[in-house]
């Protein structure tokens, strides 16, 4: 699958913008704040409706403008498939397909799939709990459309359970409180046993790279650690049903999940140092691409925000020589670290102040 082209209007700093890419690499290059990575993320929530930052549809729209437009048409197995993206600031989305609307975001997934690789990703060992979940649930949607729809359907209950237990709670409301729980358990029992198995999926892919990336001097491994399992959700909800109602918020499920990274048997999270930490955090990525191929029997795109200059040479070499079959818009502030490599580049734009110019 490969992206030939995407319009944006009022998106970010970009009032009006066509842009045609090559099926290869594309290059996004200039200084820091002119806009390059806007486009990435323009690409990325046109495919699956969100920004890889977290920023909601009012903060991505252009700060004069109340509206935004995306269209990107993805070839896919010879299809061609357009899609249109309508953000207001005071609405919901509106999402066309092949100019036909969907009613659920979910129906959109499955079109195209990326791998987003960004500099706080090299963060994502060291930084909180949350990171880490939102790092298996970017990659979860994207490739399971019931994961997707059980994923919001949690987030819904968990809120309206959160919401019962901050209001002025009482006995008459026990029984509320009991319907929360079972459909907590239903949608959540899903969400738990769906990261088992991408876990379990990527410990089969990222031993290899690893190795390959540190000489094998290194090995790793990725432990879930849920929160609950599956099979005891229920009888911990209930359990601990009295300490929720006094802290007046849901402390076992899903939402407070995490996963370890053991290298050579020690958990980088706490001992490991920078360079081990980023390593890591590429040895992630890398995986995401060979699971995504395996899984969907196709390429997914691949895009670099500013990435090869957070890491040394020998990591640039690795991650270029394993990108070269697939479709990369890579954002940069110059050209040496290609050139030096003798990296194959098949479009370069220059971007400067909102306004791009094809070299």
């Amino acid at each position: 699958m490969f992206i030939e082209k995407i319009e944006l209007n009022n998106f970010r700093n970009y009032e009006t913008l066509l842009l045609e890419f090559s099926q290869g690499t594309n290059i996004l290059y200039g200084d820091n704040a002119q806009g390059k990575t806007n486009i990435l993320e323009s690409v990325y929530v046109c495919g699956t409706t969100k920004s890889h930052k977290g920023s909601k549809d009012k903060e991505i729209i252009n700060f004069n403008k109340d509206e935004s437009h995306i269209r990107m048409f993805v070839n896919k197995s010879k299809n061609v498939y357009q899609i249109d993206m309508h953000l207001k600031k005071s609405k919901s989305k509106g999402i066309a397909i092949n100019g036909v609307p969907i009613k659920k975001a979910s129906e959109l997934f499955g079109i195209v799939n990326f791998v987003f690789f960004s500099p706080e990703d090299l963060n994502i060992i060291k930084n909180g709990p949350s990171e880490r979940r939102r790092f298996l649930d970017l990659e979860l949607c994207q490739l399971n459309k019931l994961y997707l729809t059980q994923l919001s359907d949690y987030n819904r209950i968990l809120n309206q359970r959160n919401k019962l237990l901050k209001s002025n709670f009482s006995p008459e409301l026990l029984d509320t409180i009991e319907v929360w729980d079972e459909q907590l358990i239903n949608y959540g029992s899903i969400l738990i046993d769906e990261r088992t198995k991408f876990v379990e999926e990527l410990n089969e892919i990222i031993p290899e790279i690893h190795s390959n990336l540190t000489g094998d001097t290194e090995k790793i491994k990725i432990i879930y650690e849920p929160n609950v399992t599956s099979d005891d959700f229920e009888k911990q909800l209930i359990k601990n049903r009295e300490r929720d109602i006094k802290m007046r918020m849901s402390r076992i499920g899903p939402h407070r999940d995490d996963f370890c990274i053991l290298v050579n048997d020690i958990d980088i999270r706490k001992y490991g140092s920078q360079g081990q930490q980023r390593t890591a955090a590429l040895s992630l990525k890398l995986s995401e691409i060979y699971l995504v191929k395996k899984i969907i029997k196709d390429t997914p795109i691949l895009l670099l925000d500013d990435v090869l200059s957070e890491l040394d040479s020998n990591r640039q070499n690795y991650l270029l020589k394993n990108i070269n079959d697939i479709q990369t818009l890579i954002t940069c502030t110059g050209l040496d670290e290609f050139i030096n490599n003798r990296f194959k580049i098949n479009k370069v734009f220059k971007v400067i102040d909102g306004n791009v110019f094809k070299i």
